[in-house]
């Protein structure tokens, strides 16, 4: 749009003499920028707001010594224009901060930014007019501005945490804040220094302080993980992959999970031999890529803790190499925390830095800080004389600058400190319920600082501009989330993190470097890409979530959550959905099958066990196949007899492979899977009379599988668990085998179909309305359908074992099995259920697939263990502990 109509359309001035805006921005960093340029080519009239003298933000405050960026610096700029991209070379892989500062007030001059920004002045407090609909800026000089739109474009780690530290006011010396670094030139050759922190600006600025020092101690509480970033000029195969494509490049890095352009990782650690994760690993150190490191090593690394523990025993190990003192390599080696819970750093010569006779570690842990002196730093052990201190100490990040800079009160003068108390609630990280056309761009709720802040922040800025212009269009001229879209997103948010390893450590990404701030994972651990989705489903369901009014229109409340799938589900989904498979309904019984047996080919292998076996058992009519599967400890162990999912017709003893060993794994017990007869070619009730007779073979045999003497348990998924029911019927009825606890997984119980269940989920969850009629068909015959051998929930329920059901919220089955756990509570029978909110018919026995479905998976070995008499307690780990071995023996 030509820059003349732009101002004919906007409907306020930008003239710095008047106090009436459509938009004010905080901030004049990454973010600030590219809203001053988007909201200008928008037609809306803006201004920001800047602390500081110029432009960069984050990157204009921190100058401490070795500052860099530690995302590839082709990948950490702008991609809106791409004649700007070729106007701006890199010099590094990594650029340092004057670069990157230089590169910002570039952009800020080729689109005449300047002018909209107002530097040196500092919001002091914003306040919602309710009649006027605006807010109400003040600021440190006085002025008022009046703006329809305020946005914060504050940046994540732009709040100092002060130090914490009895009398540093006291010390006579030069004291500095990596944060916030003097402009002008710090002359340090020859001093005494101390630095305290051990974080990014710790690990970048110890190396370089040390060849200046004449002493430099450093003060470390918590080590953390560096990895080397052979920094030089840009990787000529990532550049020519950039300048191949281009725009592909850039697009693939907007649906990336880090916002540059890496495929998801599919091998998981335990599928990898010794030798091949090392030189995964090796050749990761070796290329000095943060990304690379944090996502193309193994699947499992991020989300597993044994997966987890491999890669972080192979960054030990380095450090050992480079570090001399055993000692000091042990105080520099994290035990902590997992791997990329806390945010790894990118180094150069951090490590050997350690190895200079005028550097010294100094381990808190062991010796923590007791006062700042005027002369140095007292530790419980000993004193320390020095001439500067270095402040480390980070960041009180996500929500520090949105809080501290000034009071943001909104609807009914509630104050956004107030609100967030404990802690941070928002909307995509976008929006806050209350506080109506105010917009954070990259905040708390969003990828923010587990992305690719350039893509992050590009998304976040398209989103919000092109949302102001679309209710523009409409007669909007307010835009609020609604409490329950609120809340569903920090449910949402909750779930995501439950997948990462983030939970485990105490970090400023959780609030926990800043004492008593609220804690929880702050940043959305999802991904970049599916958020990007999300955000676009959002507006195309009529934003979903949002109040919006306008004077002379109706207002609009499309009220909801925009996601109710657990995330990795909703990953595997959208997954299939691209895979564009048939339907296998479509296909036939055998060419079911046949497509069954190829899919099942790329999924992840199942976790090792002690001992995996197959054999031949007697079935109703004939042989059948099982597979055994054994835990590594002493036996003897309890049998747990095991029938698979498919329908009746789909399937087969090693289809639930994965989900068997897991059951194993976690329950110290020994699994059976059964492959009974499958319909069309054995009909009901070949698979019910299968089940059974197949436990009272098992029954018979158990000495002879490893297994201890006396009752069995069964479980089965689906049609499995409909067997598994059925079992237990038929045991009771005819005299044995006996059965100490049956678990049932989304169990087939009923031949209705009109339960509300069949109708919610009736498509778009894998497991279909008309995949189950055609199982039924195939299977069984209306007038047998009523037998309690195909429909378990109208035969007697009355003296079966204790059960455990679990039942998935979005599956066709869901209801008949709370109804099958309902029905057999109210019959006497001891029942535990578990709802499982947000996961879809085969999640829960998706093991390593569907990370959510650990706890789930968790509480069914528990279950199990109860039944079978043994301490349902398990490891931390979430396997079976070892004391099982002499309660089975």
């Amino acid at each position: 749009m030509p820059d003349a109509a732009v101002a004919a359309r906007s409907s306020e001035t930008t003239d710095s003499a008047k106090t009436q805006v459509d938009v004010a921005v905080v901030g004049a960093g990454f973010a600030g920028l590219y809203l001053l340029h988007k909201l200008r080519k928008a037609g809306f009239s803006a201004v920001a707001i800047e602390e500081a003298d110029d432009v960069g933000g984050t990157w204009y405050w921190n100058r401490y010594p070795g500052a860099r960026c530690d995302i590839q610096t082709i990948d950490y700029s702008y991609t809106f224009d791409p004649d700007l991209e070729n106007a701006w070379q890199w010099s590094e892989k990594y650029a340092t901060q004057p670069e990157i500062l230089r590169y910002l007030g570039f952009v800020a001059d080729r689109y005449d930014l300047r002018r909209d920004i107002r530097f040196g002045e500092k919001v002091t407090g914003a306040n919602w007019d309710q009649a006027a609909e605006r807010w109400k800026l003040t600021t440190d000089k006085g002025a008022t501005i009046s703006c329809r739109y305020y946005i914060m474009a504050t940046g994540c780690l732009s709040a100092p945490k002060p130090p914490e530290i009895d009398g540093f006011k006291d010390f006579k010396g030069e004291v500095y804040f990596t944060g916030r670094w003097p402009h002008d030139e710090v002359k340090l050759a020859g001093k005494r220094i101390a630095v305290i922190g051990t974080g990014s600006s710790g690990i970048q600025s110890i190396p370089l302080l040390a060849e200046q020092a004449s002493q430099l101690t450093v003060f470390q509480r918590t080590p953390n993980f560096a990895l080397p970033a052979h920094n030089g000029p840009a990787p000529a195969e990532r550049r020519a992959l950039l300048e191949g494509d281009r725009a592909g490049y850039r697009e693939q890095a907007r649906w990336s999970l880090a916002g540059v352009p890496y495929p998801q990782q599919m091998a998981v650690s335990w599928q990898l031999t010794e030798a091949e994760r090392r030189e995964r690993f090796e050749q990761a150190w070796a290329a000095g890529d943060l990304v690379h490191i944090l996502t193309q090593l193994w699947a499992d690394q991020g989300v597993d803790a044994d997966g987890n523990a491999l890669l972080a025993d192979l960054i030990r190990e380095k450090i050992r190499e480079v570090v001399k003192d055993p000692e000091i390599a042990e105080a520099l080696s994290p035990h902590d925390h997992p791997f990329g819970a806390k945010r790894p750093c990118l180094d150069t010569n951090y490590y050997a830095t350690y190895n200079r006779p005028n550097v010294t570690l100094v381990n808190l842990r062991q010796e923590p800080i007791t006062a700042i002196t005027a002369t140095g730093i007292k530790t419980d052990k000993r004193s320390f004389d020095v001439d500067v201190i270095v402040f480390a100490t980070g960041f009180d990040a996500m929500t520090g600058a949105i809080k501290a800079v000034h009071p943001i009160t909104g609807r009914d003068g509630k104050s956004i400190n107030d609100v967030w108390a404990d802690g941070p609630q928002t909307y995509l990280g976008l929006t806050v319920a209350g506080f109506p056309n105010l917009f954070l761009i990259t905040g708390p709720g969003s990828p923010s600082v587990l992305s690719n802040m350039a893509v992050s922040i590009e998304q976040h800025v398209d989103w919000v501009v092109e949302r102001l212009a679309a209710m523009r269009e409409a007669g909007f001229t307010t835009m609020e989330p609604t409490e329950a879209a609120q809340a569903g997103w920090a449910r949402h948010m909750a779930d995501c993190a439950m997948m990462t390893l983030h939970r485990l450590a105490n970090t400023w990404y959780t609030g926990a470097n800043v004492p008593g701030k609220a804690q929880g994972v702050m940043p959305y651990t999802g991904g970049v890409g599916p958020y990007r989705s999300i955000c676009n489903e959002v507006v195309g369901r009529g934003m979903l979530g949002f109040k919006l009014s306008g004077p002379g229109v109706a207002e609009q409340c499309n009220d909801g959550e925009v996601v109710r799938l657990q995330p990795d589900v909703r990953l595997v989904l959208g997954m299939l959905e691209q895979m564009n498979l048939p339907q296998i309904e479509s296909l036939g019984s055998q060419g079911a099958r046949d497509f069954l047996t190829e899919f099942n080919k790329g999924r992840p292998a199942g976790r090792p066990v002690g001992e995996v076996g197959s054999g031949a058992l007697q079935g109703a009519d004939g042989p059948l196949p099982y597979r055994l599967y054994r835990p590594a400890s002493p036996g003897p162990h309890p049998i747990v007899v095991y029938f698979h999912g498919g329908g009746w017709v789909l399937g087969d003893e090693l289809s639930d492979d994965p989900f068997c060993r897991d059951l194993c794994r976690r329950s110290g017990m020994i699994v059976v899977s059964v492959g009974y007869r499958h319909a069309p070619e054995h009909r009901f009730p070949a698979a019910a009379e299968d089940g059974y007779a197949a436990t009272r073979w098992i029954a018979d045999h158990a000495t002879e599988l490893g297994g201890k003497q006396g009752p069995l348990l069964v479980a089965g998924w689906s049609a499995g668990a409909n067997i598994a029911t059925v079992t237990c019927q038929l045991a009771r009825d005819r005299g044995g085998p006996q059965i100490a606890g049956q678990l049932l997984v989304c169990p087939v119980t009923d031949c209705r179909f009109d339960r509300q269940s069949y109708a919610d989920n009736a498509v778009g969850y894998f497991l279909t309305r008309a995949l189950m009629f055609w199982f039924w068909d195939i299977y069984c015959s209306p007038a047998d359908r009523t037998d309690p051998r195909a429909s378990p929930l109208r035969g007697n329920l009355a003296n079966l074992p204790p059960a455990f059901v679990a039942t998935c919220e979005f599956d066709p089955l869901r209801d008949e099995g709370i109804e099958y756990a309902e029905a057999m509570a109210a019959a006497g029978v001891p029942v535990e259920q578990l709802q499982a909110r947000g996961h879809i018919h085969s999640s829960l026995v998706m093991v390593d697939v569907v990370v959510t479905g650990v706890s789930a998976r968790v509480k069914m070995a528990e279950a199990l263990r109860g039944f079978a008499g043994l301490p349902r307690k398990l490891k931390a780990d979430g396997t079976a502990p070892i004391e099982v071995n002499a309660a089975a023996g």
